[in-house]
């Protein structure tokens, strides 16, 4: 596994085989962030990073900073301690929807990237959605990445694409009282 494109592209990102992750296929990712186009200066929001690689991926495109939050972020602080991201991706350990409702996140963003445990993504969906629309910027946008057959509706949102890589659905939403819409 590598970074695909960017300031660290080709570099490589370590997946620590026991772990309960998941990473996100290469392919996957750069389709995810060629639909995105241009985040230069973004600020992003990794739920569930597990190996932080949506969130590497996004820094290495440009992307301001990230913060990766995950309820074990061991398997991300290797690959960002390894590419000397520090300064620039914050690791927060907790679960991603106590975090979200906690309103201690910081500057809207302009991104959030959510791959969650495809097993809980209803009760996810569910406990996520009242607090995304607070977590973006005017014109952010959240993506998803979920499996075929399995849903996460998030009703607060407004879905603007849908691609299918494979199992691996990536379901793209922008908020839909947001100004600016994809």
């Amino acid at each position: 596994m590598r970074v695909i494109a960017g300031e660290f592209g080709g570099r490589q990102l370590l997946a620590p085989s026991g772990w309960k992750v998941r990473p996100t296929p290469e392919r996957v990712r750069e389709a995810l962030f060629s639909a995105l186009g241009d985040i230069g200066g973004a600020r992003v929001a990794d739920l569930y990073c597990g190996t932080g690689a949506l969130g590497i991926e996004a820094v290495s495109r440009g992307a301001a900073d990230a913060v990766l939050v995950d309820q074990d972020t061991r398997p991300a602080m290797g690959n960002v301690h390894n590419l000397g991201l520090l300064d620039r991706i914050e690791l927060v350990r907790a679960d991603a929807c106590e975090w979200a409702a906690s309103g201690r996140t910081g500057s809207p963003f302009d991104l959030i990237l959510l791959d969650p445990p495809y097993r809980r993504l209803a009760e996810i969906a569910s406990r996520l959605d009242p607090h995304l629309g607070a977590l973006l910027a005017p014109g952010g946008r959240v993506v998803v990445e979920s499996e075929a057959g399995r849903e996460f509706e998030l009703p607060s949102l407004e879905v603007v694409r849908e691609r299918r890589y494979g199992r691996t659905v990536v379901t793209f939403h922008v908020n839909p009282s947001s100004p600016e819409r994809e």
